[in-house]
């Protein structure tokens, strides 16, 4: 297949660097993973992952986690399925 199209996108460059770097774990480079995306979205006919708006419930769980109120600590998983009943 002739790759003969460009796509730019402007990007802040801390998010750039980042993410190239988890690529490169992955044993991506950025035209790889952006190629992979579009194939992804002709796949699924849409973007391969939700989209939301968060609700009022989990702005209010954002901002209080980030604030570090209502948390929950747990020793490990086996301490976490306890304090969920599970």
């Amino acid at each position: 297949m002739v790759k003969s199209k460009v796509i730019k996108a402007r990007i802040e460059p801390a998010l750039k660097k980042e993410v190239e770097e988890i690529f490169e774990e992955l044993g991506l480079s950025a035209d790889e993973a952006i190629i992979l995306f579009y194939h992804h979205v002709k796949l699924y006919r849409g973007i391969p992952f939700n989209l939301r708006i968060p609700n009022r419930t989990t702005l209010k769980t954002f901002k209080d986690t980030d604030a570090g109120k209502n948390l929950v600590r747990c020793k490990d998983a086996n301490d976490m399925f306890r304090k969920l009943g599970i």
